[in-house]
């Protein structure tokens, strides 16, 4: 099995295998993934980790029902003209 990078290994667990224990679907993996991360992996910058995480965070959102009674959808009002690159169904994001 190839070792993982230090980016992934730091602390006393893969982030990965929290994600799975705590069964994190794949939006909301991600968005953890990005946060712990976030300014550790090389020439990645902290900001860029962030503004992914905050990307599945929206994503979730959007894709998440609303109890009964809501008043609709989550506005997105996070969102930044340069974030729109990534788009909403990106496969920019890496490991």
């Amino acid at each position: 099995m190839a070792q993982s990078p230090t980016h992934y290994t730091r602390g006393h667990i893969e982030v990965w295998d929290f994600i799975r224990d705590q069964e994190l679907n794949y939006h909301l993996g991600n968005a953890i993934k990005y946060i712990c991360r976030a300014g550790f992996k090389g020439d990645n910058t902290k900001t860029a980790d962030l503004k992914k995480a905050i990307h599945y965070l929206e994503n979730e959102l959007l894709h998440t029902p609303e109890p009964h009674g809501s008043s609709g959808p989550v506005p997105l009002r996070l969102r930044t003209p340069e974030w729109t690159e990534f788009g909403e169904d990106s496969e920019v994001f890496d490991r």
